[in-house]
């Protein structure tokens, strides 16, 4: 069977996220929601996405296809009847589609000649950019269940300090040494090559993935996720760092969501709390407006590529857009659009060609490369972007 995941209707709810990648690949809990559902599908997915994004995140299509709600998160039940789908099926979670099968000669979908299975178990679902970190202490529990079920940890060295050993998990090449882990309140995943540097103090949930760091004397509460090739430092709470991001030094991050190829300067700092505790509001670029969370903590999310200089102060609840470069004393308004080169006292565009001066040599280190397809995207995202820029 094809299995093609879609963006479904949460993806405006998602931004700057999903400005350079579909919902599926979003990373929650230690897996991306495409590495989920292709673990317990068995197979490979491609994506249905917007126009601008599909030359590097293609749709294929064949005879017969299942198409997959990127915004919900697979369990063994969902899967089971995902798996067992047929023609004119599609599987609702009240008013949502799931998902449904389709073949390539149809030229229309209409739900109403499909016979609908409500599915009305519990299920994950990342409607809004904070369910990122809010509910990422499920997502790293089920992804612990999955990649460790069956399977043996690689010994954890005698320095450490290890309370419930049982829910610590090395993968091969993990290095942790001289640290306090504390698995009571949530799994510790250590994925391949990842390393977390002695004198650090974990409290799961925690997700380190392949060939991460954790700095020395690093103070980490779960539920976090230290995305593949991230660093991570000082203090940090209940975050999620999606891959290649770095926040290698003191200052504290919490309630938060970093994209990819981010980096925070040293003694930079997040508030997660209003002064007089109310619930959060944060900038929601589908209603163009600052939206409810229903959260009292909420911190930062900053989409790919955005950068801030050292003793940056971040407000509660601020949204930093794609390749933005934030730096100057005070506070940076709380919502900060994309290709932005500024702070409080001011901004100015950030030409994409600057900013692609930067990407190479940040993903140079790395020894990946900006590709023509990775600038056509941030070219349309500095268009589109235009009318927030002032």
């Amino acid at each position: 069977m094809n299995y093609i995941l879609f963006d479904g209707t949460v993806r405006e709810a998602l931004l700057p996220f999903t400005y350079t990648r579909p919902v599926a690949d979003i990373r929650i809990g230690i897996l991306t929601i495409r590495e989920k559902w292709e673990k317990y599908l068995g197979f490979t997915t491609t994506t249905i996405t917007e126009e601008y994004l599909s030359a590097k995140f293609p749709m294929v299509e064949m005879e017969e296809n299942i198409l997959i709600n990127s915004s919900f998160l697979p369990n063994e039940e969902l899967v089971e009847l995902v798996k067992n789908l047929q023609p004119n099926q599609a599987i609702f979670d009240e008013e949502e589609v799931v998902a449904f099968y389709t073949k390539d000669t149809q030229e229309e979908v209409d739900f109403d000649t499909y016979e609908a299975i409500e599915y009305n178990d519990d299920v994950i679902r990342i409607e809004n950019t904070w369910d990122i970190f809010s509910k990422n202490g499920e997502a790293i529990e089920a992804d612990f269940e999955l990649l460790t079920s069956g399977r043996k940890s690689r010994p954890i060295p005698p320095s450490n300090n290890v309370i419930s050993p049982e829910n610590i998990f090395l993968e091969e090449g993990a290095r942790v040494e001289f640290c306090t882990l504390n698995a009571s309140t949530g799994p510790i995943y250590i994925g391949e090559g990842a390393e977390i540097m002695e004198g650090s103090i974990i409290r799961g949930g925690l997700a380190v993935c392949n060939d991460a760091v954790v700095k020395m004397g690093a103070k980490i509460y779960g539920p976090t996720t230290i995305g593949p090739y991230c660093k991570a430092g000082g203090e940090i709470n209940n975050s999620v760092f999606f891959a290649h991001s770095n926040k290698g030094h003191e200052g504290y991050l919490g309630n938060s969501v970093l994209g990819e190829w981010c980096n925070l300067g040293a003694d930079t700092n997040t508030s997660n709390l209003k002064n007089n505790y109310a619930i959060v509001r944060l900038w929601n670029y589908e209603t163009e407006n600052f939206a409810n969370t229903g959260l009292q903590f909420c911190g930062l999310m900053m989409g790919d590529h955005s950068k801030c200089g050292i003793n940056t102060m971040f407000n509660t609840g601020t949204v930093v857009g794609i390749s933005a470069n934030i730096f100057g004393s005070g506070f940076p308004r709380n919502f900060i659009p994309s290709f932005c080169w500024g702070g409080p006292s001011g901004y100015s565009t950030y030409l994409p060609k600057k900013a692609f001066e930067t990407a190479r040599i940040v993903m140079g280190r790395r020894n990946i490369e900006l590709t023509e397809v990775d600038e056509a995207i941030l070219n349309h995202v500095f268009e589109i972007s235009k009318k927030w820029r002032v």
